[in-house]
């Protein structure tokens, strides 16, 4: 089930409501773990197996790691096996169908490999489970002596099969003591429907403009049509993973949680850092918490630094999915960001902000052929067309811009502060009332229109469920 969904937005979403504020305070949390196992199992229940053992085998792992805390080394084993138990389960699920395909090409051998659907969201929810472990044993919080409560962190449904990725340590304190105030319910309501307008009318919308570019034979593609379609899957992709991200964070707050934000207009970035530091934001902290610093982060010489960058950013594009574009996706950042670091720092701080920010947008649309790509192929090709590579301009390219300039515009205006800060602006003005009137109708616009475009067949899962 996804949040773009008039089951979920009509039928899951009021329940849960209702059954959430109706029970007392003790049954609140048997209510969250029950809605996060039926909203994990609609469609698929075969893996709520899955997900049962690896929460019961986390919890008893966790308990027996802090019982061990005098006795560090155990308190480590039983750290590393709980790790790779996870870790083995992600693996074969994920990557076991793609690591047989290249022995075989490699040595020329037939192994068959069971095909097995992905369970949706195990990445998301794995590395929940390996928070807990890595926390519980840093003692950056105490490990769960209630299972419905340590339930409750796995399965909290608005994160549990996309993100963000709440860390542990982040979230343990609003596991047993919570309020939902008019405020945070407003808050709530609010950052749900802006996450579904984004996700609806904008993404879904480029999506179909790139799908129809991208359906294209790479070897007839013009210069232009492979820019529209870039830089149509780059607004795409962002409207639809930070407007999951708005409607989880919103959801949250319905039910009493606080999450930080996982985007802040990352195409506004003027330097790789800066655009990391701005997209996926959950992703990007705990691999610095998890890999990065324990690796020595940047408190060690400078090759250990850049081999800790290059180790962070391979499991980042692995992590994302089980393909060698993926893998030259990460390796792509992790490289950027070392010549970016410690190769033309002095030139690049000397650079006007505004070439500074073209640049870093041309370095991200690259990036993002790569990602949106099923094979190197096709993406090297594609790179080609965009660089000049054959006709420029064709009458595909001329009729898919004409069929989305406009919104391309209202995207590029939304992947920006401007309206966030003429919103702003006036709700702190003095005219109350006509303020509070615009705002209900500009959310109740979005709602409407958001419903048609779920009603007329415009709805596609989110892109990161496949991760």
């Amino acid at each position: 089930m996804a949040f773009s969904n008039l089951t979920f937005v009509f039928a899951f979403l009021p329940i849960s409501l209702l059954l959430y504020y109706i029970v007392p305070k003790k049954a609140k949390n048997a209510v969250l773990v029950l809605l996060g196992l039926v909203f994990f199992s609609w469609g698929r229940p075969e893996y709520l197996i899955l997900l049962l053992c690896s929460i019961l085998f986390s919890y008893f792992s966790g308990l027996a790691i802090s019982n061990q805390q005098e006795h560090p080394v155990r308190a480590k084993l039983i750290l590393i096996s709980a790790v790779v138990f996870h870790l083995l389960i992600l693996g074969f699920y994920k990557y076991y169908d793609f690591l047989v395909q290249n022995i075989n090409q490699i040595f020329g051998t037939a192994f068959t490999t069971p095909k097995l659907p992905l369970p949706i969201g195990i990445s998301f929810f794995t590395f929940s489970l390996l928070s807990y472990l890595f926390d519980v044993y840093r003692q950056k919080a105490p490990a769960l002596k209630n299972p419905l409560d340590f339930a409750v962190f796995v399965t909290f449904f608005p994160k549990l099969v996309s993100g963000p990725i709440v860390k542990y340590e982040d979230m343990y304190a609003q596991i047993e003591e919570r309020t939902v105030t008019k405020q945070s319910f407003g808050d709530g309501c609010r950052l749900f429907l802006i996450g579904l307008g984004k996700k609806v009318l904008l993404a879904n919308t480029l999506g179909a403009t790139f799908n129809t570019l991208y359906a294209l034979p790479t070897d007839s593609l013009s210069g232009a049509s492979a820019w529209l379609g870039a830089i149509c899957y780059s607004l795409m992709l962002y409207f639809d993973f930070s407007g999951y991200s708005d409607m989880a964070i919103g959801l949250s707050k319905l039910f009493g949680f606080s999450f930080a934000q996982n985007f802040n207009y990352p195409y506004m970035s003027n330097s790789i850092t800066d655009f990391w530091r701005r997209w996926h934001i959950s992703l990007g902290a705990w691999f610095r918490d998890y890999v990065y610093i324990p690796l020595g982060g940047s408190r060690v010489k400078t090759w250990k630094i850049i081999r800790n960058l290059l180790i962070v950013w391979a499991l980042t594009g692995i992590w994302h999915g089980a393909n060698w574009t993926f893998v030259v996706w990460g390796m792509y950042y992790g490289l950027l960001l070392v010549m970016e670091k410690f190769v033309l720092k002095k030139v690049l701080d000397k650079v006007p902000n505004v070439l500074r920010h073209i640049l870093t947008l041309l370095l991200v649309l690259i990036g993002w052929v790569f990602f949106f790509s099923d094979s190197l192929q096709i993406a090297i090709t594609w790179l080609g067309r965009m660089f000049f590579v054959g006709p420029f301009l064709d009458a595909t390219a001329k009729y898919a811009f004409g069929s989305c300039w406009l919104l391309l515009l209202v995207g590029i205006f939304a992947s920006t502060p401007l309206g966030a800060n003429i919103g702003s602006n006036l709700y702190r003005s003095k005219s109350k009332v006509p303020v509070a009137v615009c705002s209900i109708l500009f959310f109740a616009a979005i709602l409407l229109l958001s419903i048609a475009g779920m009603t007329n067949d415009t709805y596609s899962s989110f892109l990161y469920f496949q991760f």
